[in-house]
């Protein structure tokens, strides 16, 4: 299998390397890298088409694009006229569930893939703050949930949506998985009021990302629970 990979962390995230060591330590499988030339996380659904991007091959495999991970999709199929037989965005260095699909680049481009009629995959890794990820240990965990989700054939329009649980670094063992659909209740919003000298005033967003709501067997349930959250969803 050939396989397309991009993501919203920009081209040299840890979480996009540690994809490509998954894909490279499967059989017969092959990869090509088509990502932001930096970081675009947070971006949507948006694509570029009143304005040139600016594409740069940085080796034989890997291509960086100066727009959204939708861009990078579009690029390397209709552009660079890749042929890939899956699509997979991230590792994502944070959780995409629940109202984040709507806001994620990363999503965004599995969802791109859908549209074209290629399967596709969005993988996510939820952060706990001050604990560090052990990304080799995260492609272990890739290369076992890709193995099952390329063997469940997808209808058109379909793509899947993975969120790996932060454990503590040293835990080796692969979490359970768990089918689950997204958590339907809002993200929490709040910000902190800034006053200036000039009598104007900024406003920081201070929501806590883990302080969310968690629909009863949600993705956000699944994953906060320690488990490896999988959702089919539907374009």
């Amino acid at each position: 299998m050939h396989f397309l990979l991009t993501n919203d962390d920009g081209i040299h995230a840890p979480g996009l390397a540690a994809l490509a060591t998954a894909i490279s330590q499967m059989p017969d499988a092959s990869y090509t890298v088509v990502a932001p030339h930096t970081e675009r996380s947070e971006c949507g659904h948006r694509v570029t088409t009143r304005t040139p991007l600016t594409l740069t091959q940085i080796d034989a495999e890997r291509y960086a694009v100066d727009g959204t991970p939708a861009d990078c999709v579009r690029v390397a199929v209709f552009a660079l006229g890749i042929k890939p037989d899956f699509v997979i965005s991230g590792i994502n260095s944070g959780g995409n569930m629940g109202q984040d699909l709507y806001i994620s680049g990363t999503v965004a481009a599995a969802r791109e893939a859908s549209y074209h009629g290629l399967p596709a995959a969005a993988f996510s890794h939820y952060l706990v703050k001050d604990r560090a990820v052990n990304w080799p240990r995260t492609s272990r965990w890739v290369q076992d949930v890709l193995q099952e989700l390329i063997a469940q054939p997808l209808l058109g329009g379909e793509f899947w949506n993975v969120n790996f649980p932060h454990l503590m670094p040293d835990k080796m063992e692969i979490p359970l998985r768990e089918t689950c659909h997204p958590c339907r209740a809002p993200l929490n919003v709040s910000y902190e009021i800034l006053s200036h000298e000039d009598s104007t005033q900024s406003l920081k967003y201070s929501a806590a990302y883990a302080e969310r709501p968690a629909d009863a067997d949600s993705d956000v349930a699944v994953c906060f629970g320690g488990k490896i959250a999988v959702s089919r969803l539907r374009v």
